[in-house]
């Protein structure tokens, strides 16, 4: 077998294929139930001319069949595509026109978007619609029915052989621009994200058997539930990274802080993926605040990842779990996970984003040299990586240039980020270079003035933009959704800030909104906050 993604979890079912695999409101597969139903669904895409390098694109929410669909395609050798299912018909068109795609997965729910897009997508040759009971029009789509695909036609594994060459897609929004489709081959994607570098020992693996062989050495089947939109690419790695592994998976259709409890205690989950404060602090306040009396000791580890998750929400959670190993990662669609950190009680406290231990190839670089900074040397550089890196941005040969660069021989994927190398040679991410605010020279990091506003005790959740200012070009301007009842002054939010920040980084500006907007993984939505504030303002 070879590092692919489709004979990685074949090789699972072969030795795990009697546990218990994935679970989603109410649907059970095992490993076994899981391989013969995407077998079927893959031979019914084959028999539909879908084969090597096409796209198929998947449109639902979370559920077992968007899992069954994501093996059955790269068993054909074939590309899914992830989509967005909070576009709208304009953004639907432009994604699916640059993704080529051929087949079309579509919850039930979004068949009008998806009629209303039919006509100008040349490719696109077959349909398969996921019933949901939400009995939304058909009209005009002619697609198979997914039960009958999954359930009909040969469950035998009977394809032909691959290669760690074969393309894997992830389309990502970030916090600006347009969709990109990054595209990796099996292998080094393995690597960055699906745990072929293990990210707690950076050992790579040797070969592709050495997942069964870690699987086994836990003692135990773990139960994960990671509560990102499949859509995104870090549930999608939580799903993969535990399938090689034979670990259970549990997912929710849609974020509920609650539904989360209840899964914790009716399926026994160990161990709780978010995207930092989006979804914990709802978390733990769901839970501090509830009259039921819930059974959650089953749960002993958190990890978050692509958002900021804010020091006071992780001091909640230690209070509740005051054993609970958590772990603060940080990483990207371009680079895979860059590094993480194993985070302790009482030591939450963060220079800019969270301060981790890299992995992999993952470096920092001088702008001006593009030479790794030195540990402690106090320069901000952008954080780099390579080996393990994407190919290219798909169809995008101007931002392809721009991100997966190339300098005395060295190829470098460098999405954007900056960060600062400590003396111990750990990485202090800062944020997004794209999304950073330049008031009077001096660069500030939006996610350190967040997690310091976040910290107010009437502050519920907040994103920090920055607007123009006459005298310093740009002003730190915090958009802020306030716990109910309150009504906190600026000067209030400043003053508290002052012991967290330094002055030059403190709010200038903060406007009330009912509920700060958000992508459904948790990332800020940075444009939105910006228009917010300019609209008010009358600019």
């Amino acid at each position: 077998m070879e590092f692919n993604l489709a004979d990685l979890f074949e090789h699972a079912v072969d030795h795990f294929g009697d546990r218990e695999y994935l679970i989603c409101d109410g649907k059970r597969r095992t490993y076994r139930e899981m391989e013969e139903r995407s077998n079927r669904i893959a031979h019914h895409l084959a028999e539909r001319g879908i084969g090597p390098g096409d796209h198929v694109g998947i449109y639902a929410y979370n559920s077992v069949e968007w899992v069954e669909v994501l093996w059955a395609v790269f068993k054909l050798r074939a590309i899914w595509i992830n989509i967005n299912y909070r576009y709208v018909e304009d953004e639907l068109r432009y994604l699916f026109d640059n993704a080529d795609l051929k087949a079309l997965f579509y919850q039930r729910e979004f068949a009008p978007r998806v009629a209303g897009v039919r006509d100008t997508l040349k490719l696109l040759r077959h349909l398969v619609e996921i019933e949901d009971g939400s009995g939304a029009d058909q009209s005009g789509l002619d697609a198979a029915r997914y039960e009958d695909v999954a359930t009909s036609g040969s469950a035998e594994r009977d394809f032909g052989a691959r290669s760690p060459d074969d393309r894997y897609v992830l389309y990502t929004g970030g916090t600006t621009g347009m969709p990109k489709g990054v595209v990796w081959r099996h292998e080094d994607v393995f690597m960055a994200l699906g745990g072929g570098i293990d990210p707690t020992t950076n050992v790579r693996a040797e070969k592709p058997e050495q997942m069964i062989e870690r699987g086994k050495a836990l003692g135990m089947q773990l139960t994960f539930l990671p509560i990102a939109p499949l859509m995104h690419g870090a549930t999608q790695w939580a799903v993969m990274g535990q399938s090689f592994v034979g670990g259970k998976v549990v997912l929710m259709g849609k974020f509920e802080a609650d539904r989360v409890w209840d899964l914790v205690e009716k399926e026994k989950v160990n161990s709780v993926m978010i995207t930092g404060d989006a979804m914990g602090r709802p978390l733990i306040e769901a839970l501090q605040t509830s009259s039921a009396a819930r059974d959650v000791s089953s749960l002993f580890a958190l990890t978050s990842s692509a958002a900021t998750f804010s020091p006071a929400v992780k001091e909640s959670f230690f209070e509740r779990f005051p054993n609970l190993i958590m772990i603060d990662a940080i990483g990207s669609s371009e680079t895979g996970n860059n590094g993480m950190v194993l985070v302790k009680a009482g030591e939450t406290a963060m220079k800019g984003g969270p301060t981790v231990t890299k992995v992999g190839n993952t470096v920092v670089l001088d702008e001006e040299t593009w030479k790794p900074l030195e540990p402690g040397c106090g320069k901000i550089g952008k954080l780099a990586r390579v080996g393990d890196i994407p190919i290219e941005y798909y169809k995008d040969p101007k931002k392809t240039a721009e991100t997966f660069v190339t300098k005395d021989g060295v190829r470098y994927a460098m999405p954007g980020d900056y960060g600062m190398i400590e003396e111990d040679g750990r990485i202090t991410l800062l944020g997004r270079g794209s999304v950073s605010i330049n008031s009077g020279g001096e660069k500030i990091f939006p996610e350190e003035v967040e997690a310091a506003v976040k910290s107010h005790p009437d502050v519920f959740d907040c994103t920090v933009v920055g607007v123009p200012d006459e005298r310093w070009g740009e002003r730190v301007c915090a958009v802020v959704q306030l716990r109910e009842g309150r009504k906190p002054e600026l000067a209030d939010v400043q003053n508290h800030c002052r012991s967290k920040i330094a002055g030059y980084k403190i709010p200038r500006e903060m406007h009330v909104v009912d509920q700060i907007v958000r992508s459904p993984s948790g990332k800020p939505d940075y444009r939105w906050a910006k228009t917010t504030v300019l609209e008010a303002r009358g600019s």
